[in-house]
């Protein structure tokens, strides 16, 4: 068996064996993420030095479909699975008082297994495939709350706007297949002309559906209706994560027109979101708000034509982010919510939790000696090397001083105020879940210098300027968060970020609503039609009725009359058939007579 298959086929096997023994789904889980884990470290091993590993699968005609790790889908791969175990692990405290458990641990499997094919994929038609799966994963698992009302809209809506957007993906895949006469995603990637462009356009058009980038980024803040384990999940290292490695998989074939939009996106919705993060009263829409601000850095250091910074602030995110909606879970436990009004305090009361959210926090806002400072560092240093440097890099700068704002505010938020709380069960699953993502959280940073040894993509040093002025971005931001309240910081526009700085209603109004209205037609479409197509049924069995009863009255009528005729006949045949010689004789002279006088009347007539 090819090692390919190591982070996949173990979660996919524990999902399965879920869904089939309807029982042990924390232990089923927990293995498979486990053995993704274990299979991914050795996977990565086995192609530090360049040297890649491709299995082939069955699939078009002429057209493979592959799984293909090198040094960047590997690494990739390890990022999935680190984040998954400990997720799983914080879940089985989290979830430990709910019910369908099967439902919930089957999905969470089955979501792994299909990021870890995502980022392995090494060509369009299986890359397309993983994509839909982790989308209806994260349709199911954000509204796993099903008959709560704002869980099943937070499903409909992020379903709706990502796939959406997923049309841009789909397109360009087919014209990067057809241009390149191949699904091999390596080969497309050498695309050149107006084919390039279209496709890479349409490649972000996907990319700011899934990482949800401006206008895209409500369904984000939406989909914390879910169970945090799964907003852990979903905002770190699978559904949204899924864009910025698209187009950091996809950054040799975008030219510079492309590279400019790309970083102008992530540059505008870094600072949008992070504005947006700041006005929040909810602590896991804060953190919702502050993914969609941290893939906009991501986007502005792919723009920027610096993919590996975009992909060291990748790996820094995914661990930090989970941390911070793991404790977020536990502080939501602890006090039946997450809203500001009820967590004043509670990290008093819950010491561990509030450490490692504290720590998360600070490396998010880009402290020294934690990941974020390394990995914000790579961002702005690209950012103000860029040809586009007089926008990005002012951009990027902001999306840090927001970022330092709006994590202050949430600790200060959780430190002051009274430290009551009520008993957590399954905190000591949640504990080791939150701690065992903190070490990366914190020191992944020093990492960076042997991943950039060993992937192939072109690196920037973060010169002096650049951390300079990224430590006087963080530094302000906490500074301002701490002290001065989200209203007067924003003054004016304080009422604006609460709406999430929609313009005529957002896009429920331009978007959602038209979209529903279309769906709502169509279903009263299909109703015609299907009460069309069920009336030409009816007729048509008439008619098949009356065929029926004309055949069995008429035509079966008349041959039971032939048939019994015939038997008549044959009867009256087989009388004359007696056996004695005179008798038959005395026919036999009957019937030549008949016969004599029959030719001798017609001689005379003629």
């Amino acid at each position: 068996m090819s090692t390919v298959v190591l982070p996949v086929l173990p979660p996919l096997l524990a999902a399965l064996a879920v869904l089939i023994l309807r029982r042990g789904g924390p232990a089923l889980a927990l293995a498979g993420a486990t053995l993704s884990l274990a299979g991914s470290l050795w996977l990565l091993a086995r192609v530090a030095g360049g040297q890649a590993e491709t299995l082939l699968l069955p699939g078009l005609p002429e057209m493979p479909l592959r799984l293909v790790a090198g040094p960047l889908t590997a690494l990739l791969a390890v990022a999935v699975a680190t984040v998954g175990t400990f997720v799983l692990i914080h879940a089985v405290g989290y979830m430990k008082r709910e019910s369908g458990l099967c439902r919930f641990y089957a999905l969470m499997s089955l979501f792994l297994a299909a990021m870890q094919a995502l980022v392995l994929s090494g060509d369009w038609v299986l890359l397309l495939a993983a994509w839909e799966l982790i989308g209806l994963c994260s349709y199911l698992l954000i509204g796993f709350w099903f008959q709560r009302p704002e869980a099943a809209d937070a499903a409909g809506r992020a379903f709706l706007y990502t796939r959406s957007a997923d049309l841009g993906l789909y397109v360009a895949v087919f014209m990067l297949i057809g241009s390149a006469g191949t699904g091999e995603i390596a080969a497309s990637l050498e695309t050149g002309g107006s084919a390039s462009t279209a496709a890479g356009l349409l490649l972000l058009l996907a990319a700011m559906g899934k990482s949800a980038q401006v206008p895209l980024q409500d369904w984000l803040m939406r989909a914390m209706a879910g169970p945090t384990p799964v907003s852990a999940l979903l905002h770190s290292a699978t559904l949204v994560a899924a864009g910025a490695i698209l187009l950091i998989r996809s950054a040799p074939l975008l030219s510079p027109e492309v590279l400019l939009a790309v970083g102008l996106v992530g540059g505008v919705t870094t600072v949008a979101a992070g504005v947006i993060a700041l006005a929040e009263r909810d602590l896991k829409r804060l953190l919702a708000a502050s993914t969609a601000s941290q893939y906009g850095l991501m986007l502005v250091a792919v723009g920027a034509g610096v993919p590996l910074a975009a992909l060291l602030h990748l790996l820094a995110h995914a661990a930090i982010k989970s941390t911070l909606f793991l404790a977020a879970g536990d502080f939501q436990h602890a006090r039946g919510g997450t809203s500001f009004d009820q967590l004043e305090g509670v990290g008093r009361a819950r010491p561990w939790a509030f450490a490692g959210f504290a720590l998360a926090a600070l490396a998010l806002a880009g402290i020294p000696p934690l990941s974020g400072f390394f990995s914000k560092d790579a961002v702005i240093a690209a950012a103000l090397s860029a040809q586009g440097a007089a926008w990005l890099g002012p951009l990027a700068l902001a999306g840090t001083l927001l970022t330092g704002g709006y994590m202050a505010r949430a600790l200060r938020l959780l430190w002051r105020g009274s430290g009551e709380t009520r008993p957590v069960a399954g905190s000591a699953w949640m504990r080791v879940g939150i701690w065992g993502l903190v070490v990366p959280a914190t020191t992944l940073g020093l990492a960076f210098g042997p991943i950039e040894a060993v992937l192939d993509l072109p690196a920037v040093t973060a010169g002096t300027v650049a951390v300079l002025l990224g430590l006087l971005a963080a530094a302000s931001g906490l500074g301002l968060g701490w002290l001065v309240p989200a209203p007067r910081l924003l003054g004016p526009v304080y009422p604006w970020a609460r709406r999430g700085l929609a313009v005529g209603g957002g896009l429920t109004v331009w978007v959602g609503r038209p979209a529903m209205a279309v769906a709502r037609g169509c279903e009263w479409l299909e109703g015609r039609l299907y009460a069309a197509v069920l009336n030409v049924g009816q007729a048509g069995l008439a008619v098949a009725r009356l065929a029926r009863a004309s055949d069995e009255r008429r035509i079966d009528g008349l041959i039971f009359a032939l048939v019994a005729g015939v038997r008549a006949l044959g009867d009256r045949a087989r009388a004359l058939q007696s056996g004695l010689i005179h008798r038959e004789l005395a026919v036999s002279v009957s019937v030549t007579a008949v016969g004599l006088v029959v030719l001798l009347v017609t001689l005379l007539r003629f």
